[in-house]
């Protein structure tokens, strides 16, 4: 999940390019992902015109977004455990789309759409206002370097465009192995005049059962590494 599909800057959304394209040899089953099964299961988005929900899904019924699902298990897993949602992930890392697209035709979902795309672009060009009935991102590459802090994605700029996409009353969740980023998450959420959190001022919550334990999250645990999830309200 270190691969975020995000270009922004501390100041304004400028072309920064804030996420790293890794690059390797893909299997058959993930190239197979990508081109024999992506017109069931991925979306392509066209310059400014909308994604109409409706027809995507087979369903209409609220939809949740996660940004940078890296090889997808979590987010599987989600959409297996919540048929009574549908979800969008938006994630650039071909391995990991690959990998999911292959495992969502598994269990045959009909919950669970893929974009390989910029993240901030998809929002701003693709994604209808009052559309979303949630966000999650979940262990965001924290760009640990000090000079490197403009480029993370959780800041005011994106949280405006976030409050503009998603439902009164809806949720983001956001997690993070890295404390720095999880307090400037904090600070950038409790600043923000259209997100509450669902807890007390400056508390982060407890894990809730319906975000699954990653391998990249035991790994963490085993070498004493903490977590820290954010649960927020959209108030608007």
């Amino acid at each position: 999940m270190r691969d975020l599909c995000i270009n922004m800057n501390n100041q304004k959304m400028r072309n920064i390019q804030s996420f790293v394209k890794r690059s390797g040899r893909l299997t058959e089953g993930q190239k197979y992902g990508l081109t024999d099964l992506w017109a069931e299961y991925g979306i392509e988005p066209t310059n400014h015109q909308l994604i109409d929900f409706k027809t995507v899904f087979v369903k209409r019924q609220p939809v949740i977004l996660e940004i940078g699902f890296g090889n997808g298990d979590s987010l599987l897993a989600m959409a297996i455990n919540e048929p009574e949602h549908n979800f969008l992930g938006i994630e650039v890392y071909e391995a990991g789309v690959g990998r999911l697209i292959n495992e969502v035709h598994k269990h045959q979902l009909t919950n669970l759409k893929i974009i390989k795309e910029d993240a901030v672009a998809v929002l701003k060009n693709n994604i209808a206002n009052n559309s979303l009935f949630g966000l999650q991102l979940y262990f965001a590459d924290p760009w640990h370097k000090k000079k490197h802090h403009k480029r993370r994605l959780v800041q005011h700029e994106f949280m405006d465009i976030m409050a503009n996409k998603l439902i009164h009353n809806s949720f983001v969740h956001m997690a993070t192995d890295w404390e720095h980023y999880a307090q400037q998450m904090m600070q950038t959420l409790e600043n923000h005049a259209h997100f509450k959190n669902t807890l007390s001022a400056h508390t982060y919550s407890p894990r809730p059962k319906r975000r699954p334990i990653t391998k990249f999250e035991r790994r963490g645990e085993k070498l004493g590494h903490g977590v820290w999830d954010l649960i927020f309200t959209c108030t608007k």
